[in-house]
C-alpha cells in the first residue's frame, strides 16, 4: 500500500497521508514517500496550488513511536545516528516549508506532534469543527521538533506557544482559529467544499504574484520596515513586467467599459 498518495491535474497537487490504520502515525517509509512527493511538486512547473490531506478520521498523530527507528530502541543506536535521522526529517519538512506556491492543510480529526507542525508549515489550514490539535513531544519526554518552537511564536505569540509546547495541551479548533493556528473552521460535512473554494480562488490568481507575496511575508519577521518596502519594489516591477499583470489590466479595463457591472477598485 502507498502511504502517501500523490496527484497533480489541473495545476493542482494533492497529497494525503494515507495511513489510516495507524492515525497517519508516521513512519520512516511514509517520510521516505513524503519527500519524493514533496520534490515532484517543487520541480512541475505547472502546480500552481497544494493541498495537504489525510486518509481516515484524523489527520496525523505524529511519528510513529512504535518503530524501532522512531525510538531510538534499536540496539546500538547513536546519538549521532538520531541526529542524523532528525536532520532527514527536518530536510523533508523544510521542503514543504519553502514550496513557492500557497499550500493548504485539510485537517480533520487529530493533528498532533510533527503532525500538527506538519499542518502549521502551510499557508493556509482549513480545519473541520472536530479538529483537535496539540504539541504533545513534552508529554512523551521530548522537545518540540518540526519546526514548532520557529512556527508557534510567530502564529500564536511567545506565551501562548510556551503554553501549547511546555504543557503539551489539547486546543479545539475554535480554540486553535482564536490563537491564529488556523485559517477557518467548518461542519465536517462543509470541510471539503471549504478546501476546494479556497482552491479555486487560488489557482485564479497569478502564480508569480503569488509567490512573490508569500515570499515577502514569510520574510517579513527578518527583516526591518525599510527592507520590506525595498523587496516590494524590486518584486513589483517584475509583477508589472509580466503577462499576468496585463491581463489582469485587459481584464479590469473591458470590466470598467460597463460601469453597471463594475464592482472592482485599482490597485496598487
Amino acid at each position: 500500500m502507498t502511504l502517501i498518495e500523490h496527484t497533480m491535474d489541473n495545476g493542482i497537487a494533492r497529497i494525503v497521508l494515507n495511513r489510516p490504520d495507524k492515525k497517519n502515525a508516521i513512519d520512516t517509509r511514509m517520510w521516505a514517500e513524503l519527500e519524493r512527493a514533496l520534490g515532484d511538486v517543487r520541480r512541475s512547473p505547472d502546480v500552481r496550488v497544494l493541498v495537504l490531506s489525510a486518509a481516515g478520521n484524523d489527520f496525523c498523530v505524529g511519528a510513529d513511536l512504535s518503530s524501532a527507528e522512531a525510538s531510538g530502541n534499536e540496539l546500538g543506536v547513536s546519538h549521532r545516528t538520531q541526529l542524523e535521522r532528525m536532520q532527514w526529517i527536518n530536510s523533508v519538512v523544510l521542503s514543504l516549508r519553502a514550496l513557492k506556491i500557497p499550500t493548504i492543510a485539510r485537517v480533520d480529526g487529530l493533528a498532533v506532534g510533527i503532525g500538527m507542525n506538519l499542518a502549521m508549515c502551510c499557508d493556509f489550514v482549513v480545519a473541520s469543527e472536530r479538529a483537535r490539535f496539540s504539541e504533545i513531544f513534552i508529554r512523551r519526554a521530548l522537545s518540540v521538533d518540526g519546526g514548532g518552537s520557529w512556527l508557534l511564536p510567530r502564529l500564536a505569540g511567545i506565551r501562548q506557544a510556551k503554553r501549547l509546547c511546555m504543557l503539551g495541551e489539547m486546543v479545539s479548533a475554535d480554540e486553535a482559529l482564536r490563537l491564529g493556528l488556523v485559517t477557518a473552521v467548518t461542519d465536517v460535512e462543509a470541510l471539503d467544499g471549504a478546501v476546494e473554494t479556497l482552491v479555486g480562488k487560488l489557482v485564479s490568481y497569478s502564480r508569480t504574484a503569488l509567490a512573490q507575496t508569500k515570499s515577502l511575508l514569510d520574510g517579513a519577521y527578518d527583516s526591518t520596515f525599510e527592507q520590506s518596502l525595498d523587496s516590494e519594489a524590486r518584486v513589483q516591477s517584475l509583477n508589472v513586467a509580466g503577462d499576468d499583470f496585463k491581463a489582469a489590466v485587459a481584464a479590469f479595463t473591458t470590466k470598467s467599459a460597463t460601469p453597471a457591472t463594475n464592482t472592482e477598485v485599482a490597485g496598487g
